[in-house]
């Protein structure tokens, strides 16, 4: 963007590799250990349901079907690998500097640049945007990064991890018990307290209801100690031991693969912003800005997860990256909307949302002010199969003193993120419950809920 408007850019790109030895090329996380990968393996297991409710519509088959990891992950990293050389070429062709080495700040405007090879350069400029994003958290346990794997070595693994206990109940760790049980393994899922901590928890309680009856087992309010090989191999055997989050209680289990999705930590405590004087929250690492993503150094700026109370959505960082240089170059004054923004949940029964969940609503703007309206569906694909019936849901919540303005918008069913992609342009115009009611349905969809 800031090339567009004739000024020299330099990006600075390096992965230090997990614990595991995994690593990636340009793109940062969403395309290679993130939405894309993510997306696709999401895609293999609901084409695995497909087949199922196929011979409900006169489908016959009669060889064995089976899923091929291997052949799964090698498509995914190919096509993850076509994004890496397009992003190149891109920089390329807009005169971007490219380097594949690890920015850190020494001093006033300037940088150096480490590369793979440990050799150093240093660069000065007039501004500097900060976008490094966050990596996995480990447990801080015996045995947590010699045994256990992160979402950033799973989506590359070079062999199927088998059964496999997921630690944590983030929107990632979700998302990978789902497609993992829906690829036919055997998944557990260890929650510490709530599911989808930040998100609406009456569709978080939904969506782990809908997860527990499709098979993915659950162990509450338990958390890992200690994990242990029992046996090598690719997979081998894991001893994880876990104690209760209520009293003394130990339980002990084995596992071929143990996937760590507890949160991530911003990548923000090594690269220099104390040499700069660039405040960050010392408890979480994340770095406070203005509504203009300025930090407290005027020539810096910072957007994506590393800001603090900001959403962790890539294409929240796409589009404040872009409004912030329209502002600095070419005169623009729009700010990016931090309320507004559209997500969808890729679990096994997808969860679009936008605007306030139900709890936010009720604390800004007062229980006695707002309004629910809710409906189950049952989409027409799943009726002749027969599966699911009053499992999907849809509900907005509508400000009473604002002429039942739409505030949150939330949706779990097939294709979540397209509808709620349509809704949340409305939620952005002002829709109200009455213009929603006076729109006509395009029927038989789940969007005419």
């Amino acid at each position: 963007e800031a090339a567009k408007y004739g000024k020299k850019v330099m990006v600075l790109d390096f992965v230090t590799p997990t614990p595991q030895g995994s690593a990636w090329g340009l793109g940062g996380t969403c395309v290679n250990v993130g939405c894309i990968p993510k997306k696709l393996m999401h895609q293999a297991a609901l084409l695995g349901q497909a087949l199922q409710d196929s011979r409900k519509f006169g489908w016959h088959f009669t060889e064995e079907v089976k899923h091929n990891w291997m052949t799964m992950t090698e498509s995914v990293q190919n096509y993850i690998g076509s994004l890496n050389w397009g992003y190149r070429v891109a920089l390329r062709d807009s005169k971007v500097t490219y380097e594949n080495a690890y920015g850190e700040f020494v001093g006033p405007h300037t940088i150096k640049a480490t590369n793979k090879k440990g050799i150093e350069k240093l660069y000065t400029a007039e501004r500097f945007i900060i976008a490094t994003g966050e990596r996995p958290r480990y447990l801080g346990v015996p045995g947590d990064k010699e045994y256990c794997i992160s979402s950033d070595d799973l989506f590359s693994l070079p062999y199927c991890p088998g059964k496999t206990l997921v630690v944590g109940a983030s929107y990632v760790a979700l998302e990978c018990a789902g497609f993992l049980a829906g690829l036919g393994l055997d998944v557990t899922v260890m929650v510490r307290s709530i599911l989808l901590r930040g998100f609406d928890q009456d569709m978080a309680n939904r969506i782990g209801e809908y997860m527990k009856e499709h098979g993915v087992n659950f162990i509450r309010e338990f958390v890992p100690i200690k994990v242990e090989q029992v046996e090598e191999g690719t997979p081998g055997i894991l001893k994880v031991t876990a104690k209760s989050t209520r009293g003394d209680q130990i339980i002990e289990g084995e596992y071929n693969t143990v996937l760590l999705a507890i949160g991530r930590d911003p990548c923000t405590r090594k690269i220099g912003l104390d040499k700069v004087g660039v405040s960050i929250n010392e408890k979480t690492g994340k770095i406070p800005v203005n509504d203009e993503e300025q930090t407290n150094v005027p020539y810096i700026y910072a957007v994506g997860d590393i800001l603090q109370d900001k959403l962790e959505l890539t294409p929240v960082a796409i589009q404040a990256g872009r409004l912030l240089v329209q502002r600095l170059y070419a005169g623009a004054a729009t700010k990016c909307d931090y309320v507004n923004v559209p997500t969808t949940v890729f679990t096994p029964l997808e969860y679009g949302a936008c605007g306030y969940s139900e709890e936010t609503a009720m604390e800004k703007f007062g229980e006695e002010n707002i309004e629910v309206y809710h409906s189950h569906f049952w989409p027409l694909e799943w009726t002749v199969p027969s599966r699911d019936n009053n499992k999907c849901y849809a509900k907005i919540i509508c400000n009473i003193q604002d002429n039942e303005r739409v505030i949150g918008f939330h949706i779990l069913g097939p294709n979540a993120g397209e509808v709620t992609q349509g809704f949340a342009a409305a939620i952005k115009c002002g829709l109200t419950k009455e213009q929603l009611d006076n729109t006509v349905g395009i029927h038989p969809v789940c969007a005419e809920v």
